[in-house]
């Protein structure tokens, strides 16, 4: 086994009150390719900031090699007087790193190089930040949330970019389809300590659970083993007293144990209050276009959106998702063709930017909108303190200042007031940003058990094939054109439609050149060419038959997918049933193309 190259052991670290930090360690060893998973404020990015000696702990022991090279991923990277986001990155090198890995990394993250590090958006900056640290190919590279505001292609891109690198890694990411493809261990911080998994993220969440579990019966055992020595204290026999002093001593070493048990921390509880039911028809679109400049953002673009439906979004930063979704929702008026929003209406919104949170706001105001301490909850007045516990905020943070709160935590906040808002129509643009997994997890059930009609926006590739039962994507996700395809099913299920139709084109072009190369000489052969043999006259004659029954077994399975509640229902069977459609328009478009082929054979040789 390879030395390590970081070591952190016994890692303490409290800023009052119970500590963030209480034995924690990391191990890093060269080709690691670590995930570091636990709930929002249990101290990942501390002791990610500790490992990378931006802060020091109050005890515990850090060693890192000597001339290991270390580049941690910035959440607020820090321009300087950088004049340009080129020389930003390049200032990240060291003696002998290559310059030229820089252009590299800023053409493949859409960065020219030229920009005002000081006038870049949220999610250029983290570009510019994240080739300022993979330029080099550090020893240890640590990413915190490397894919926050990164559209879905360079999600993909950046994968393979950290499959491919020689650096050690140490990863933070709610993205779980990102964490699976990329990870190789995993460490679990949980109650200030952590644990590690010798697996990929893939893994994680059954092993917690069995950790859990077996850490449950535990405490159980204890609270027996004390029950036993509680009886023998008072009904036993009278033993030596030396004896007796020893066992007193045991029982209450356990009983310390017992009560000084911190279990997990609990899990969010909540679910979406909903308003009374809109009409049948959401949202009819008719033909709507957008256009700013010369530049098509939406070419004419039709749907209409059922009750019930759930919609995804998907596509490049820039292709127009959100304009797209103004749009739908009303709230941006096209340049042509008709939006008709349905009856009965109730919309809770979820903005990416997060724009309407004041900083100087306390927690209890901004849930209340400042009417006292109590909100209606689905019809039920609850007090904000017993409010904010099911979204796992403390009772003393009641008269907290947001500015005060962590990324995570702000997403929570905002996802409370969201919840506790009567609607029928819920509007999630970038949900996922900053959630943890468990968030997610209550995020994703709420979607799916949603009796309205949710439409999100979303580069988590896993949110989306959980929740949606159709997405939204550009016709040509490499250059967007403005046109726009309804697909039915998640993410996944839209990559496999889109793969069939991209093979059904190659092999329609194929064998139209494939014709067009024999069609020549055959002209120029004499007139009685033969007839068609017995085999050829069989599938003339019964290709129409099995056409029209392919086609009435598509119907039947189009009917069935129509249903907006069968991806909840049952996901599997969704899944299933998309995949046994897709083959049918396989197979129908090859019968197709056969019956056109055999009866353009059959009217050549007739003369």
């Amino acid at each position: 086994m390879a030395p390590p190259i970081l070591k952190l052991d016994d890692i303490f670290l409290s800023f009052g009150g119970t500590p963030l930090l209480a034995g924690a360690g990391l191990q890093v060893e060269p080709g690691d390719r670590i995930c570091l998973v636990g709930r929002n404020g249990s101290g990942k990015s501390t002791l990610m900031k500790i490992a990378a000696g931006l802060v020091e702990p109050q005890s515990g022991e850090v060693f890192r090699h000597p001339g290991a090279t270390i580049r941690y991923l910035e959440q607020a990277p820090d321009f300087g007087d950088h004049r340009t986001v080129q020389a930003y990155a390049e200032a990240g090198l060291g003696p002998g790193d290559d310059p030229y890995r820089v252009t590299y990394l800023l053409e493949h993250l859409g960065l020219s190089g030229e920009e005002d590090p000081n006038r870049l958006s949220g999610g250029e900056a983290r570009r510019a930040a994240l080739a300022r640290v993979m330029a080099p190919e550090p020893d240890i590279l640590m990413l915190d949330e490397p894919t926050n505001h990164l559209d879905l292609p360079t999600i993909e891109w950046l994968e393979e970019e950290l499959r491919k690198t020689r650096s050690a890694l140490v990863l933070i990411s709610h993205d779980r389809r990102f964490l699976e493809k990329v990870s190789t261990a995993t460490v679990w911080l949980d109650r200030g300590t952590s644990r590690r998994l010798d697996r990929g993220f893939s893994y994680f969440e059954a092993w917690r659970d069995e950790v859990l579990a077996a850490e449950e019966l535990e405490q159980h055992k204890l609270g027996k083993a004390i029950e036993r020595e509680e009886h023998w204290l008072r009904y036993g026999v009278t033993a030596r007293r030396k004896r007796n002093m020893r066992r007193l001593g045991e029982l209450q070493t356990m009983r310390a144990a017992y009560r000084g048990h911190k279990g997990p921390q609990g899990s969010v509880q909540a679910a979406a209050s909903e308003g009374r039911e809109s009409g049948k028809l959401v949202i009819e679109a008719e033909a709507i276009t957008k256009s700013y400049g010369h530049r098509l953002i939406v070419a004419p673009f039709s749907i209409r959106v059922h009750r019930g439906d759930r919609i995804g979004l998907v596509g490049p930063n820039g292709a127009g998702k959100t304009t797209l979704l103004k749009m739908l929702t009303g709230q941006l008026d096209p340049d042509s063709g008709t939006v008709r929003l349905g009856t009965n209406l109730e919309i809770a919104t979820l903005d990416q930017k997060r724009e309407d949170l004041d900083p100087e706001d306390t927690l209890s105001h901004y849930l209340t909108d400042g009417r006292g301490e109590t909100l209606l909850v689905n019809g039920e007045q609850r007090h904000v303190a017993g409010y904010m516990k099911d979204f796992l905020f403390q009772p003393e943070q009641i008269r907290t200042p947001i500015k005060n709160l962590s990324g995570g935590e702000r997403a929570r906040l905002i996802l409370a007031r969201i919840m506790a808002r009567p609607s029928n129509l819920l509007i999630l643009d970038e949900p996922t940003n900053d959630l943890d997994i468990e968030t997610l997890d209550l995020l994703q059930e709420i979607v799916a058990g949603y009796n309205g009609t949710v439409i999100l926006v979303s580069h988590d590739r896993d949110f989306l094939d959980r929740t949606v039962t159709s997405t939204i994507a550009p016709a040509d996700p490499e250059t967007p054109d403005g046109r726009w395809i309804e697909y039915a099913g998640g993410y996944s299920d839209m990559l496999a439609q889109r793969r069939g139709v991209q093979e059904e084109r190659r092999r329609s072009e194929r064998q139209a050149r494939e014709r067009t190369e024999t069609s020549a000489p055959a002209a120029e052969a004499p007139k009685n060419r033969g007839k068609l043999s017995f085999k050829q006259k069989f599938a003339l004659e019964n290709l129409p038959k099995d056409i029209a029954k392919a086609e009435a077994e598509i119907s039947a399975r189009e009917k069935r997918m129509a249903d907006p509640y069968l991806f909840t229902r049952d996901p599997a069977g969704f899944t299933a049933l998309a995949s046994e459609l897709e083959a049918l328009r396989k197979q129908l478009a090859e019968m197709e193309e056969e019956w056109l082929e055999l009866e353009m054979l059959r009217e050549e040789l007739e003369g």
